[in-house]
């Protein structure tokens, strides 16, 4: 049986009149000194749905009241069956005035700059014969989870000092360095002293629902970008057999034989994620370890005897950071280091050679590294927080813990040019190789350096192609949805801070931008940066990778 006709249609409502006149009087201005139109097209769509709101609730404030929403009309308020019609136009007219402005553009624009990177790496490919790339060194298991469940999990309790520590001894300096990087959202990686606080981490993660397990370390996945982008690879790592079995047929491995290989903890957190008072700028990780092996460079002597039949058209050499704060005995560090120093400056003038940097704070070891590594690469590769960290050393100052986790494109090559010149002003060629290239990969953009003449080859393709490969990483797949992506670099940039430096546009059809500067060309392009985050660990060592793969 129905109910009474009036319930239907005799509702009464009482909105709050004075915000209606003012919303309909007062013209609201939507945030303003955005930095790039891809946080335009973000903040836009936030603005809106917050308007949204606040219109819904002055056409029918009633549902903010916690009276029965149906109510008979007893001679006062007003007839929603009367006045609904003109409240659902203002309400629709309302919303149409506070759209996000130009989000189709937005779409298209994002689209264009896909399609365009897309083409710009497809320009030069892979020959027949499989470019031979050997790796070193070392290796791991990552357990990836998320960095604020394996934390609240194991009780530990958001501190109210964030600091940074070169290393861990207990639960209370995990709290204080996570905290100091969680917020910035800046990458980390630290050691761990402490066995039982390790231990303890690791059969938590263990438990943790939504876990995941990978084959880890810089060597390891750069081998296998590279392997898929068609190389075939030698690999210098101590693994377990169940370790080797995963990977590509493409891949060669060089090293001892362990039973349990060192593990790596992941502590992811996406962008927004809280921890206490806590919340995190941006989408990275916090990597706590506590090797056995790597620190030893254990597969250095392998490495070395199948290098002599491999050989390679390019020498990748990454991992050092896990000697960074170990307590090596007097000298022991710095003996290994001489080693691999003489292993790089006895390849062949024809093999290009790469040190894939990383979250150094012990100055020591940075030390060993500018004389004893650096002077025999000529490519190097890094991030944003290491670019100013190396440049920092080169100049004679001290570690740079933490910088600018979004830094604009003319202070990264600005920091990009004054690293080539002290490179190649300390290590002329008469002591080493010159550094021919510099590839920074930042969350926003890519950015390289590559000397005119060099081995190096397809600049402008090998950026496209590391920018493209950033999203399909950090989304988990090959495939480049646009509906997941957006673009956080500026419509335009300077080439450099100094007053005056010519600006660049971003054009959507070309958006790969290259020129010319001294003995050198300079290329940037936009990254399509992902929104749905699967995984940012490894970001980098797929970026630089994949960047490598085409300047064969």
């Amino acid at each position: 049986m129905c109910p009474p006709r009036a319930s239907y249609f005799r509702i009464v409502v009482t909105p709050p009149p004075q915000l209606l006149l003012t919303l309909l009087h007062t013209r609201l201005k939507p945030p303003t000194h955005l930095p790039s139109r891809g946080y335009l097209s973000f903040k836009y769509s936030l603005f809106a749905s917050q308007v949204s709101a606040v219109l819904v609730l002055a056409a029918v404030g009633v549902l903010a009241s916690p009276q029965p929403l149906l109510a008979m009309e007893r001679g006062s308020g007003f007839s929603f069956m009367k006045y609904g019609t003109a409240v659902s136009l203002a309400v629709v007219l309302l919303a149409y005035w506070f759209r996000p402005p130009g989000d189709s553009r937005l779409d298209d624009r994002l689209d264009t700059v896909l399609s365009s990177l897309l083409r710009a790496e497809s320009k030069v490919g892979i020959n027949n014969a499989r470019p031979r790339v050997a790796i070193g060194l070392g290796g791991c298991v990552d357990i990836l989870v998320d960095g604020v469940r394996l934390l609240n999990k194991i009780g530990l309790p958001p501190t109210n000092q964030p600091l940074h520590h070169d290393y861990i001894e207990n639960a209370d300096q995990l709290a204080q360095s996570f905290a100091y990087f969680f917020v910035p959202g800046a990458a980390a990686e630290r050691f761990v002293m402490n066995n039982t606080l390790f231990s303890q981490l690791v059969e938590t993660s263990r438990e943790l629902p939504g876990n995941r397990w990978s084959i880890g370390g810089n060597a390891p996945v750069m081998a296998g970008r590279m392997a898929t982008e068609g190389c075939d690879v030698l690999l210098g790592g101590s693994f377990s057999p169940d370790f080797a079995d995963v990977l590509s047929q493409h891949i060669t491995v060089a090293g001892n034989v362990v039973e349990e290989p060192d593990i790596h903890l992941i502590l992811e957190y996406p962008s927004g994620a809280t921890w206490g008072q806590y919340t995190a700028r941006r989408a990275n990780r916090y990597i706590v370890h506590s090797d056995d092996h790597n620190p030893y460079l254990a597969a250095l002597e392998d490495f070395e005897d199948k290098l002599q039949d491999f050989h390679p058209d390019l020498l990748v050499m990454g991992g050092l950071q896990m000697m960074d704060s170990f307590p090596f005995q007097q000298g022991e560090r710095k003996n290994l280091l001489s080693r691999l120093g003489n292993l790089l400056s006895s390849s062949s003038p024809r093999t290009g050679v790469h040190f894939e940097m990383a979250s150094f704070v012990d100055e020591g070891l940075m030390g060993d590294l500018l004389r004893l590594v650096l002077p025999n690469a000529d490519s190097l590769g890094m991030n944003e927080q290491e670019l100013p960290n190396l440049l920092s050393l080169l100049r004679g100052s001290n570690v740079t813990v933490l910088s600018d986790p979004n830094p604009r494109v003319a202070t990264v090559l600005d920091q990009m040019r004054e690293l080539y010149r002290l490179v190649n002003q300390r290590y002329p060629s008469a002591k080493g190789r010159p550094l021919s290239r510099l590839h920074v990969h930042t969350l926003a953009f890519q950015a390289m350096i590559v000397t005119r003449g060099s081995q190096w080859k397809n600049t402008m393709s090998a950026v496209a192609k590391a920018s493209l490969t950033a999203n399909r990483h950090v989304c988990g797949s090959p495939d480049i949805d646009p509906s997941k992506a957006r673009l956080i670099m500026d419509e335009s940039f300077s080439v450099s801070r100094q007053e005056g430096s010519q600006r660049i546009p971003l054009e959507e059809t070309r958006p790969v931008s290259c020129w010319d500067e001294d003995d050198y060309e300079i290329c940037v392009a936009p990254n399509l940066v992902c929104t749905d985050v699967y995984q940012t660990a490894g970001g980098g060592d797929n970026i630089s990778a994949a960047g490598l793969v085409l300047q064969i």
